[in-house]
């Protein structure tokens, strides 16, 4: 772990969920090693500021191919400390092989001084610049160990900043592993540390020390960070949480649906912000889809072993396991109905439960607004595209959304479903894998965007630079400020008649 000397006192104890078995004895950062880690990271981050932007990009691509050729000992160390499939796992390396490839290509497009319109045309030349924040905080969550930090501190990385990461505590050794890789490709020492603890305290000391705050996590914890980012009246932005809904149109690609429901659910064990948990099925097609959707749930493969061979993970942790079976024992209590799943499976692994579909899920249950992040679908039915419609917006959430259907048809609904991300005959992948594109969430599902322009361009402090010519922004020595007001009014109808940028 490349960061500050640490005291040796402090130390967390890590298990895999496949097993329980421990990984690591890892040591704990206190708020004073934090400190000293935005120290260390400072001092590199001011020669890596003045790096020609060229060899940013370099060395970012060295780290692209270097990923893909330990991909199998990264998916081994992803599997063994959060028990997810092997494909889930290699869904992280392949968003890395992704957003790498997209940066170190779009970098400079993304960061060139760009010519903007003058305040008086031939008079004023105006551009604008982007430098670095400084250090960037990033707080990562458990679900995605590996792909999170990395590709939420690439584009920073390209902009000039260094980092100070925090895992999460239960799964620290995937980002580890890739920042192990970024250093061989190149990277100056000392520009990536990584602390580790507890969130109350590594988390608050990043914030204390930080430029600007990449946060991804719960809605509840991410209004923390942003009142104590706002404290401190600096940059932040956050991934938070999701209710996402699909809908499928009776003019739907039935077969289509039906198979992309599963991994638009149950990716990742549904331990994914932009997982549906709400699918609404139209009336005319819902006898026929649920029974044929209900038939394909109940046939995944759930496992933990370190190949393909599964199809569905382990849940994280004994506390995750709780809240999934808390959520639908509440609502079949409640009166739902369990088609498929709804167990927990300790034969499998200790905190595996089965992908689950229920029916009949009401106001009155957990499961009908809260997250539950988990395998676990809630359906219903609907009558009319308004209705549909209707029910997708009525979340506090705003993160991703599905819409099958014919495509004229889907698309129009997807525009006014208030979701950042929306996906026409897909689940989420079509818009998560669309790097040039923003994501990000509305509502109470996150501020920022990763990805695109935005993704990188929120890592920089924005200079604009204005070179007058000829003559001041004031009345020429002389004139009264009448005769130079009615003078500016008659500039101001010419421009008017001048050829704009649209």
């Amino acid at each position: 772990m490349e960061g500050p000397a640490l005291s040796g006192i402090l130390t967390q104890e890590h298990f895999s969920p496949r097993n329980r078995e421990t990984i690591a004895t890892l040591p704990a950062c206190t708020p004073e090693d934090v400190g000293a880690a935005f120290e260390r990271a400072r001092a590199a981050q001011h020669a890596w500021g003045k790096t020609p932007l060229k060899e940013r990009a370099a060395i970012v691509s060295r780290f692209h191919d270097a990923v893909l050729a330990h991909h199998e000992v990264l998916l081994d160390v992803v599997q063994h400390e959060t028990g997810k499939s092997r494909s889930s796992a290699f869904d992280e390396v392949a968003d890395i092989g992704l957003t790498a490839q997209y940066y170190s290509k779009s970098a400079r497009r993304h960061l060139k001084p760009a010519k903007r319109q003058g305040a008086f045309p031939l008079l004023t030349r105006t551009r604008e610049y982007y430098w670095p924040k400084g250090v960037v905080g990033m707080i990562t969550p458990w679900n995605y160990p590996l792909t999170l930090p990395i590709t939420d501190a690439l584009p920073a990385l390209l902009a000039g900043n260094a980092i100070v990461l925090k895992p999460d505590a239960q799964t620290p050794l995937s980002s580890l592993a890739a920042i192990d890789l970024l250093y061989q490709a190149g990277l100056p020492r000392g520009l990536f540390q990584v602390v580790l603890g507890d969130g109350p305290t590594v988390g608050g000391a990043i914030i204390d020390n930080a430029d600007f705050v990449m946060f991804t996590g719960s809605t509840a914890t991410g209004k923390k960070v942003a009142q104590a980012c706002g404290e401190r009246l600096i940059g932040f932005s956050a991934e938070l949480g999701g209710k996402n809904p699909m809908i499928v149109l009776d003019d739907a690609p039935f077969d289509r649906a039906l198979q992309g429901t599963i991994p638009a659910s149950f990716s990742n064990s549904g331990q994914l912000c932009m997982a549906i948990e709400r699918l609404y099925v139209h009336d005319a097609i819902y006898d026929r889809f649920v029974p044929a959707l209900t038939e394909l749930v109940s046939q995944l493969r759930l496992g933990t072993d370190l190949d393909y061979s599964s199809d569905i993970g382990s849940l994280i942790s004994q506390e995750q396991l709780d809240k999934v079976t808390g959520h639908v024992n509440d609502a079949v209590a409640r009166g739902a109905t369990v088609l498929t799943g709804g167990s927990a499976r300790p034969d499998v692994a200790p905190f595996a439960f089965e992908p689950t579909l229920l029916e009949n899920v009401t106001e009155d249950m957990e499961l009908c607004r809260g997250e539950t992040f988990g395998p676990v679908v809630a359906i219903y039915r609907f009558r009319s595209d308004d209705e549909a419609l209707a029910l997708a917006n009525d979340t506090r959430y705003g993160l991703n959304a599905s819409v099958w259907g014919s495509p004229r048809r889907a698309e129009k609904i997807a525009r006014a479903i208030e979701a950042g991300s929306v996906n026409v005959n897909e689940g989420f992948t079509a818009s998560w894998a669309s790097t040039d594109a923003p994501m990000g969430g509305f509502k109470e599902s996150g501020v920022g965007r990763r990805h695109g322009r935005e993704g990188i361009v929120k890592y920089t402090n924005v200079q604009t630079v204005a070179t007058q010519r000829g003559m001041n922004v004031a009345a020429p020595k002389g004139m009264s400020p009448e005769k130079f007001a009615r003078t500016l009014i008659r500039g101001l109808r010419l421009m008017k008649k001048l050829p704009g940028r649209s």
